[in-house]
This record gives structure tokens, C-alpha cells and sequence, in this order.
């Protein structure tokens, strides 16, 4: 598999218009996009820092894995994102090296991205995502 750079970091968080204000207001970043990924249960916004995105993350459902992250942990850190170069190839070589997948297929996300996510019971407690283009 061939990571390319770290994609997004993605954060939770209650409140997506407070949080924008905050890393916009504080950070001196801005926001270029907003979107709402129905079959997720989020509404994303997103900033760039050089090469790599942040991605917020508000739930849109108390039952949507946004809104459960939240009840269960709080505000913070959701998950890692890298980019890869070959998505299909990348879940099925993480597959044969005993990664337990929460996506054996790619599946539609944010900015139309090819997106699968790696269980954080595999991968030390950090919820990984792959990301292609």
C-alpha cells in the first residue's frame, strides 16, 4: 500500500457553527467548504493547513456515529485520514495483515472522495480512514 500524505484530520464536535467560528476567528483559518453526507449522519465543514485538510464533524442524528462518538468520548479527535493511492488494493492489504476493516468496500464520502475506514481496534486506538480520489 502507498500512503501519500495525511489527507484530514477529522474532529467532532456539538456545534459546527461555533466550532467554524473558532478556527476561524482564533486560528485564522478558513472555512471553503460545508457539506452534509446524509448516509453518514454528518455535516462536514473543512480548512486547509498547507497540505492537509481539517475536517469538522457535527451529527445529524443523536444515532449517527458522529453523535454516539460524542456521547461516548466527547469533543475531539474522530479520526486520521491518509490519502492512498490505490484504495481497493490498500483495504485488501490491510485485510491479509489482520487489520480488522470496518469497510471492506470503499464507499462514498465527503468532497467526493473514495473513502474505508480501518477499525481502531487494529490500528492502537486511532479510527483510520483511507481517502481516494
Amino acid at each position: 500500500m502507498e500512503l501519500t500524505h495525511i489527507e484530514h484530520i477529522g474532529i467532532a464536535v456539538k456545534n459546527l457553527d461555533e466550532a467554524i467560528k473558532y478556527y476561524e476567528n482564533v486560528l485564522g483559518l478558513k472555512c471553503y467548504a460545508i457539506e452534509e453526507v446524509a448516509d453518514q449522519k454528518v455535516k462536514t465543514a473543512f480548512f486547509k493547513v498547507g497540505q492537509t485538510k481539517i475536517e469538522l464533524l457535527e451529527s445529524t442524528s443523536e444515532d449517527g456515529p458522529i453523535g454516539k462518538f460524542i456521547e461516548k468520548k466527547g469533543e475531539g479527535i474522530h479520526h486520521l485520514a491518509f490519502h492512498v493511492k490505490d484504495l481497493p488494493n490498500a483495504l485488501k492489504e490491510a485485510d491479509e495483515k489482520g487489520v480488522r476493516l470496518i469497510d471492506s468496500q470503499p464507499r462514498k464520502g465527503a468532497e467526493g472522495l473514495n473513502i474505508a475506514f480501518l477499525h481502531p481496534k487494529s490500528t492502537y486506538g486511532v479510527l483510520t480512514e483511507f481517502c481516494e480520489e
